[in-house]
């Protein structure tokens, strides 16, 4: 009762601490939170009941040792996240919102309590987002509405498992885990790049390990199979965005700009479908292309992406040490924002390829 009444001041300071402007969107959030709290239960005693599900009862004890193996062989927080579940009834946890002016890939950002700035916007209802997304489609913005099935707290308060991602395949299952650990790691306020790219990195080296110490075979061909057109539909998305900055970098009429926008989005669509035709048309991304591409959807997926050649290098450089690595990522995010983003510069190898990265 009395971590409740904790988590109570703790939201309502920050609707407070947004003022007006923001009140609405805070009070979805705050509702949102809570009923995630007021469903989660800690999963010991959702094993120890009778009525639960072998299905589920067989996942919750395997996200117990992904939770182990994240602290004791990944140097990842050991805490309450990850020890508690709740069902939310619905596919995803949250909706977010991606926005970019009409000529630029560079997302729009905006500034929360404690988050600091992110190039997103989370809503808990899909209706809210897509509310949102038309508000901002009027004032001349690209955007695109991205269901996720969990998001991180940070650390201040603990973060459950969720019906969105408890039946996934268990390789799966555990880089999602690594990944939002990864975040109460470092996670600096107004850098989503910076973040993403870091969560990235630990949740590929992580999945690495977890395979080597737990994998069948059978968990490796199919982690293969998911990383070669993971990394094909990256490799796509970011030709196409380098494509978009030099058009847009280019100086044309913004009449004659928007006919080529157009033909540049219209060939993605259709090199997207040559690639689905090439996996025997699996419509694993198909998600992406469920509205009409454009540049805030360049953005959704170079958010996550862009740095991990070079966090990948700095890892590389601490003889994979972990532990090291935070520390080296720490002091790199304790930097201003220029000098971090020329550290990670120098870091990034020369050929990285973008599509090598992971998602």
């Amino acid at each position: 009762m009395l971590c409740r009444a904790r988590n109570l001041y703790l939201v309502a300071a920050l609707v407070l601490i947004a003022g007006c402007a923001n009140f609405t969107y805070y009070l979805q959030s705050v509702r949102g939170q809570f009923d995630i709290w007021s469903r989660q239960q800690d999963i010991e005693a959702v094993l120890a009941r009778e009525d639960t599900p072998p299905a589920l009862r067989e996942k919750l004890g395997t996200v117990l040792e992904i939770r182990e193996f994240a602290s004791s062989a990944l140097a990842l927080p050991e805490n309450r996240s990850y020890r508690l579940y709740a069902n939310l009834e619905r596919p995803y946890a949250v909706w977010n919102v991606f926005a970019a002016p009409e000529f630029s890939t560079q997302p729009r950002q905006w500034c929360f309590a404690f988050a600091g700035c992110v190039n997103y916007r989370g809503y808990f209802d899909k209706s809210n987002a897509d509310g949102f997304a038309a508000q901002a489609a009027t004032e001349g913005l690209d955007v695109f509405v991205g269901g996720v099935p969990a998001y991180s707290l940070l650390g201040y308060l603990p973060d459950p498992v969720l019906n969105t991602f408890i039946n996934y395949p268990t390789p799966f299952l555990a880089r999602l885990i690594f990944h939002e650990l990864a975040h109460q790691v470092v996670y600096v306020g107004d850098d989503s790049v910076f973040n993403e790219s870091f969560a990235v990195t630990v949740e590929q080296e992580g999945l690495k390990r977890w395979l080597e110490r737990y994998g069948t075979e059978a968990d490796r061909k199919v982690i293969d199979t998911v990383s070669g057109r993971r990394d094909a539909f990256v490799r796509l998305i970011e030709d196409y965005r380098e494509r978009a900055d030099a058009l847009y970098a280019s100086g044309l009429p913004p009449a004659q700009m928007r006919v080529r926008k157009a033909e540049l989005f219209t060939a993605l669509e259709a090199d997207f479908q040559r690639l689905r035709e090439s996996w025997g048309n699996f419509p694993g991304y198909d998600h992406w292309f469920s509205q009409k591409p454009n540049n805030a959807l360049l953005a959704s997926v170079s958010i996550y992406t862009r740095r991990v050649p070079a966090f990948q290098a700095l890892l590389a450089a601490q003889g994979g040490d972990l532990q090291r690595f935070y520390s080296e990522v720490r002091r790199i995010a304790r930097l201003g924002t220029a000098e971090r983003t020329a550290t990670l510069d120098q870091l990034m190898p020369r050929t990285a390829d973008a599509g090598q990265v992971g998602y």
